[in-house]
């Protein structure tokens, strides 16, 4: 019996950092998620490389990755991509959607993507998991420490979707819809190496500033993201032990 296979879609350049590091955020993902016996693929979709009909049958579920674009925004990758979607979600695949693949995904459902209420949220967050009956079976604490790195956020989801976990700073940190679709703010596949190295790119591109980030890299110094716990969580969803 052949084992299962997944594909990441790839919303984001690989910064030269991660790709010595860890070959990529495609690398980054299957250090997390990959268990033996698995194949693992992956799709250039920012560069505007989809995976055809065939190659959507053969695979089992979907990353999908954070990215420097906007999920609100209008480009032509991104509106293929929220075609895709809707097409892997009525095939009922699994998909897994990653800060902005978490934005993306609400928004082929129906929800509304806007710039976060509270600003930017950079370091390591406190979030709020609901009592879902869905947790159970994992027995996780009632918050987890994520790392978090965006200034948008969902901030409505249609009422067929089930909030699972909200923070402080953002109302919607994690969702599903469905067996088949969730999708989490933070970024659970970060080390603090990876977030280090983002903090000082978003700074030498003037998105954000100084003060900024001196706060950013102070929380990620204080506090320990749960990573065993959100990797528990992750593939739980994706491989349908959850």
């Amino acid at each position: 019996m052949e084992g299962k296979k997944f594909a990441v879609l790839l919303c984001a350049e690989d910064s030269e950092y991660v790709k010595k590091k860890y070959g990529g955020y495609f690398g980054v993902f299957v250090r997390m998620l990959a268990e033996e016996g698995e194949t693992w693929d992956f799709f250039r979709v920012a560069h505007g490389e989809f995976p055809t009909d065939d190659e959507i049958g053969e695979c089992d579920g979907f990353v999908i990755t954070g990215s420097c674009n906007d999920a609100h925004g209008s480009d032509l990758w991104i509106c293929k991509l929220l075609n895709l979607l809707k097409k892997i979600d009525s095939m009922k695949k699994k998909v897994l959607g990653i800060c902005f693949g978490h934005q993306i995904l609400g928004r082929s459902l129906g929800g509304t993507i806007e710039r976060a209420t509270n600003g930017w949220d950079i370091g390591v967050t406190t979030v709020n998991l609901s009592t879902s009956k869905q947790f159970n079976s994992l027995k996780l604490p009632a918050f987890l420490q994520v790392i978090e790195c965006h200034r948008d956020e969902i901030r409505e989801l249609p009422p067929t979707a089930e909030v699972m976990a909200w923070s402080n700073k953002t109302g919607i940190e994690m969702f599903r819809y469905g067996d088949h679709i969730m999708g989490i703010q933070g970024h659970p596949e970060y080390t603090k190496d990876i977030l280090l190295h983002l903090i000082d790119r978003l700074l030498q591109h003037n998105l954000i500033e100084e003060s900024m980030a001196d706060v950013a890299k102070a929380k990620v110094e204080e506090r320990e993201p749960d990573r065993e716990q959100w990797k528990k969580l992750c593939i739980s969803f994706l491989k349908g032990k959850l």
